[in-house]
């Protein structure tokens, strides 16, 4: 007889939530002057008109999303099938300027101010749709045979050679270090008469035959076409070298303790090395709207707030992160300010950068530039000169340096 009285207890307690539920929405009604209940209309739609963002890079990457998460489709109705037609016909349009690589003309009528805008953005926004260049140098076939655990690769410029040289007689000395192996390889594209660049395509075949450490693609090599080559490198890693453990990715302007960034990999657990991506990280920034800025951008472009983001001068993650990279940049507009770009594709998977104080991109205080014990600790400082480089490592493989 318990089991029965326990039921009838329990139906007469949800009787009387719901008739107090019920008499609760029937006051909100409120009532007339004559006592009767009110009903309430609320004084805006529940349905909002669809419309696409007005910032290009916005707009851009909103129909990316819808393309690739079929839950962001709009609702049936006229409304949302007009917007989703217009919007399958723009990706369609998309597809099919990416496939050629054409400039996309279209974007001189769908950015309002790109009349206004400096050269450099009409040639990162007619291209914006690209992502496939030709190899126009490369390591050889056998660079990775045998897996890095440390990756070293470095952002340059064709005239660069003494940055890369100096890099080589220093910390991206490759071979063994500390019973790990490294490998280093230098990022480049093609500098162009158009920005006054003399043709060194010829030397930079020599220095290729000579080191066997420079990557090259057919693409401009540009402020903006950093990101280009950030997505060519996350293709080539997976391509070619798919085995590297962990990966540093920085400019030749700076100097890097190798040994330090060894030791810190070396004392990892296995689960922050999986997802491991640390850095100089900004968080809270917002695009600079400036045009005397080096990161200006247009409100025409971007809207919004950046994700937190590692400096671009260096940052160093792990090679399980960086084929989940890849992933995710196939589904995030290319964007003009390359680290920027790599913080967003994080915040695609689900991830943020990890501040480490060991990466100064701001440089260190002045008058603790000349002390070599000031570099022991640190992983990169920016930025450097090759004479620095060359100074810096040699203070550091003294035997007989102390420090605390």
């Amino acid at each position: 007889m318990a089991m029965p009285r326990r039921k009838l207890k329990l139906a007469v307690t949800v009787m009387m939530v719901n008739l107090f539920i019920f008499l609760l929405v029937s006051r909100q009604g409120g009532q007339d002057k004559s006592g009767q209940s009110k009903i309430v209309v609320p004084s805006k739609p529940f349905w909002s008109r669809l419309a696409p963002p007005a910032a290009y890079w916005n707009r851009q990457q909103h129909m990316l999303d819808l393309r690739n998460n079929p839950l962001m489709t709009p609702p049936n109705g006229s409304g949302g099938a007009l917007y989703w037609l217009n919007l399958t016909s723009a990706m369609e349009e998309e597809e099919e300027a990416g496939d050629s690589c054409q400039p996309n003309l279209r974007v001189t009528s769908e950015v309002k101010d790109y009349s206004l805008l400096p050269q450099h953005f009409h040639d990162f926004l007619l291209y914006m749709h690209c992502r496939s260049y030709k190899v126009a140098v490369e390591p050889p076939a056998n660079f990775c045979q045998r897996p890095p655990f440390l990756l070293l690769a470095v952002k340059s410029l064709a005239p660069h050679f003494d940055r890369r040289q100096a890099i080589r007689q220093t910390w991206g000395r490759a071979g063994r270090m500390l019973n790990r192996t490294v490998a280093t390889v230098f990022l480049l594209g093609r500098t162009v008469a158009k920005d006054h660049f003399p043709d060194l395509q010829e030397m930079l075949r020599f220095e290729s035959r000579k080191h066997a450490d420079l990557l090259q693609w057919d693409h401009r090599d540009s402020f903006f076409n950093l990101t280009v080559k950030e997505v060519l490198f996350l293709d080539w890693l997976h391509a070619r070298c798919p085995g590297a453990r962990f990966i540093f990715k920085g400019d030749d302007d700076v100097f890097v303790n190798t040994r330090r960034i060894l030791d810190f990999l070396g004392g990892l657990e296995e689960q922050r090395s999986r997802d491991l991506f640390v850095g100089d990280v900004i968080t809270n920034a917002r695009p600079h709207r400036d045009k005397k800025v080096k990161y200006f951008i247009p409100e025409s472009l971007y809207a919004g707030t950046y994700p937190p983001y590692a400096g671009g001068g260096g940052y160093l993650y792990s090679g399980n992160l960086a084929a989940r990279l890849r992933n995710a940049s196939r589904q995030v507009a290319l964007y003009p300010i390359d680290d920027v770009y790599t913080g967003i594709c994080l915040r695609k998977l689900g991830l943020a950068p990890e501040k480490h104080k060991g990466f100064r991109t701001f440089d260190i205080e002045e008058k603790m530039r000349s002390n070599p014990c000031a570099y022991h600790k640190l992983m990169l400082v920016h930025p450097r000169t090759p004479q620095q480089m060359m100074q810096i490592w040699a203070w550091l493989s003294n035997p007989e340096l102390s420090c605390q």
